[in-house]
């Protein structure tokens, strides 16, 4: 595991510009917890899926691409992103003979009807479609009324804000991804003192990294609550107009 040596000014600057974290997106790396059960059944019931399609959803940074992952490595699927489901990207041809697909932030997929048909391909050859977004899937703005009748009748789930256990473990699984060891008692000054929510855990975690390797001393909880009022939303300062 990594550790933060003292050293001039500038070369700690430069390693917290370049150090980067490796997360870790096997299967064994996924933190189940009550927020994330539902999303999880998707991925671990199939191929007993009651339709076509999956979709999962939750906020960024809640694991909905680590599932998606996970599933497509499980079953063979094809992965693509929002991206590349457009025409000059070619999915059906690139789709081949499988029968699992798989799109990532689905949510934000501009060529509807190309979802279309690789929906009905794979309904055809009696295989799935997982797909995961941000919204949920009744808030996205799907004009197209034969690809909206279908996804209505996939299995839905979504994946909820994390709790305290899962934050405080979320926070150690950042910190372990930056090779760093990190006391329990800052795990729970962080988890106590932060904005309960994924993409705040791994702000956090990089924020502290960096103020660490700056300051040239460990990570504690004096450095954590320090970290943490620099994070804090800043009050906008009173007015001074009058009416």
């Amino acid at each position: 595991m990594r550790t933060h040596p003292p050293g001039a000014l500038g070369v700690k600057r430069q390693l917290a510009l370049d150090l980067a974290a490796r997360e870790r997106l096997a299967a064994q790396d996924f933190l189940p917890a009550a927020s994330n059960r539902a999303a999880l059944a998707v991925v671990t019931a199939w191929p007993a899926w009651p339709s076509t399609a999956a979709v999962v959803t939750g906020p960024p940074g809640s694991g909905k691409t680590h599932l998606a992952g996970i599933w497509a490595k499980r079953v063979g699927a094809l992965a693509l992103d929002a991206a590349e489901v457009w025409s000059i990207a070619d999915p059906l041809r690139r789709l081949g003979d499988a029968c699992a697909c798989v799109i990532d932030d689905a949510d934000a997929v501009e060529d509807e009807v190309l979802l279309l048909q690789l929906y009905n391909l794979l309904q055809e050859r009696g295989g799935h479609l997982l797909l995961t977004g941000t919204l949920p899937l009744h808030r996205w703005h799907l004009a197209l009324p034969d690809l909206l009748s279908r996804l209505r009748t996939a299995w839905a789930a979504s994946i909820e804000p994390p709790d305290d256990a899962l934050l405080r473990a979320l926070l150690a699984k950042h910190f372990h991804d930056r090779q760093l060891r990190v006391p329990a008692a800052v795990l729970d000054c962080l988890a106590a003192g932060m904005t309960p929510s994924f993409a705040a855990a791994r702000r956090v975690a990089a924020a502290l990294d960096s103020a660490s390797l700056l300051a040239g001393r460990p990570i504690t909880t004096r450095l954590a609550k320090g970290v943490l009022a620099d994070l804090a939303p800043k009050s906008a300062p009173p007015s001074s107009r009058t009416g």
